[in-house]
């Protein structure tokens, strides 16, 4: 974090002139990472309240105290206090990101953000110094989190921007000023907080909130719910909507002739008359998507169209997202980060594709959180897409996944539905032998990854 004022860090939080000018380099919420003149950031967390560490906080050195009440031995010059700490974080991102200028694009979307933003990432960097969202950090504190990474060498940033309710993305967007916006796609995570895909719509297109006068907005063209958008007048005519897609014969951007190379995927993209030809690192359809995506936003910032397509290449997959491994004598795409209807299909359809080399494809499917209403049908649709994969088996974990079990068995997959991990895990032990594949997907609290490693033999399962 480059220094900045106290009184400028804390503008809009703290009465004029009630604080010094002194640098601050360092906005914490955790104590452990308290430093001499910080900024300490209390948060009331289900488990650890940061306001019970905030007097620590003083006595090591932190110039001050973001706080939701009066806090005893906090003295009251070193102490601000806010209705909203989540609130107060974006307020300090906002002003922290009024010292630079870099181009900056803003990423939402219901399923994809996160590979988008990578592949975003993987654009820019060809042209500068560029920041980016590290792993999903794309809530009220990540995002802010983001900011306090700007530079004044900093020439380009990604940041990613979730919700999980109506005003959040534009909060947000408000604070990170991005110069360029991009929407995926409107899917169904959060039904269970926003009850529509309409109210899901309305959420993503928020982002438009803090784009400039003429800011260009990457929009999917193949996207049902955001052609409404564009059909009913939605998107703002102030901006310069840039549409992508593969299907539809009137986007913008298109990706033409694509296939398979090796664990990635060749294409052309069509912008306009020119022609560009592009590969990308990563397998199946949706990921074409997120590749055009990063794409169109980048040269609509006036980036070389050339340079764009072919950096598409350098893009690197994070965490635990359709990461492809070899491991125990299997193939296995670890894909345990999150989970929704939209993104089980697309994971599907990529892995029925997949070269398994001769051997067998069996998937390992847990619930998908957050439906709510829907959350059954979900699951049951699931099971059908799961059927239609050319599986040899599949291995369902978890109490909502017992739909999924029964739909993909009644459309002919053999299938066994699992209460817990253990039994999971000796479900898979009994179906792999050397030489097949596996694809893992479920929501992140399923935590497949720890059957995976038990799978490896790297870890006990607990």
């Amino acid at each position: 974090m480059y220094p900045i004022p106290l009184s400028q860090l804390l503008a809009g939080l703290a009465p004029a002139g009630s604080l010094g000018r002194e640098p601050v380099s360092a906005v914490v919420t955790d104590s452990r990472k308290v430093e001499p003149g910080c900024v300490f950031v209390c948060f009331e967390g289900q488990r650890v309240d940061g306001h019970d560490y905030a007097a620590a906080a003083v006595a090591a050195g932190a110039a001050c105290v973001v706080a939701n009440h009066p806090v005893p031995g906090v003295p009251e010059e070193k102490l601000v206090i806010v209705p909203s700490s989540h609130r107060a974080m974006v307020r300090m991102g906002a002003n922290y990101r009024m010292l630079f200028a870099p181009k900056m694009i803003g990423v939402t979307g219901s399923v994809g953000k996160t590979t988008t933003k990578e592949f975003c990432a993987a654009v820019l960097a060809a042209f500068g110094e560029t920041i980016k969202t590290e792993g999903n950090q794309n809530n009220e504190i990540g995002m802010p989190n983001t900011l306090f990474r700007l530079e004044p060498t900093t020439r380009y940033a990604v940041v990613e921007m979730g919700m999980s309710a109506l005003g959040e993305i534009e909060r947000l967007s408000r604070a990170a000023r991005p110069s360029a916006g991009l929407i995926t796609c409107i899917g169904v995570s959060h039904m269970e907080s926003l009850g529509s895909r309409e109210n899901i719509l309305k959420a993503k297109l928020e982002i438009c909130a803090g784009l400039p006068d003429g800011a260009p907005l990457a929009l999917n063209a193949d996207d049902e719910y955001l052609c409404r958008a564009k059909d009913q007048g939605l998107i703002p005519g102030r901006l310069a909507p840039a549409w992508y897609g593969i299907d539809a014969p009137w986007a913008d951007v298109r990706a033409l002739e694509v296939r398979t190379e090796g664990d990635g995927q060749r294409f052309v993209i069509a912008d306009g008359p020119q022609r560009f030809e592009a590969y990308i690192p990563a397998a199946g359809r949706h990921n074409v998507y997120n590749a055009l995506a990063a794409y169109t936003a980048a040269s609509r910032l006036g980036l070389d169209k050339a340079r764009c397509a072919a950096a598409l290449a350098d893009y690197q997959a994070t965490g635990m997202r359709q990461h492809l491994v070899y491991k125990a004598g299997l193939t296995v795409v670890e894909d345990c980060y999150n989970a929704s209807p939209d993104s089980m299909k697309a994971s599907l359809a990529m892995f029925r594709e997949l070269d398994a080399g001769g051997g067998k494809k069996y998937a390992l499917l847990g619930d998908m959180l957050e439906l709510g209403a829907i959350s059954e049908e979900a699951h049951r649709q699931v099971g059908r897409w799961a059927a239609e994969a050319h599986l040899a088996g599949l291995v369902a974990l978890g109490p909502a996944s017992g739909a999924m079990a029964e739909e993909a068995e009644k459309a002919g997959l053999a299938a066994v539905h699992c209460d817990t991990p253990a039994a999971a895990l000796e479900a898979l032990k009994g179906l792999l032998k050397p030489g097949d594949a596996l694809l893992a997907k479920a929501s992140r609290g399923m935590k497949l990854e720890n059957i995976l490693k038990a799978l490896y033999g790297e870890e006990t399962l607990h």
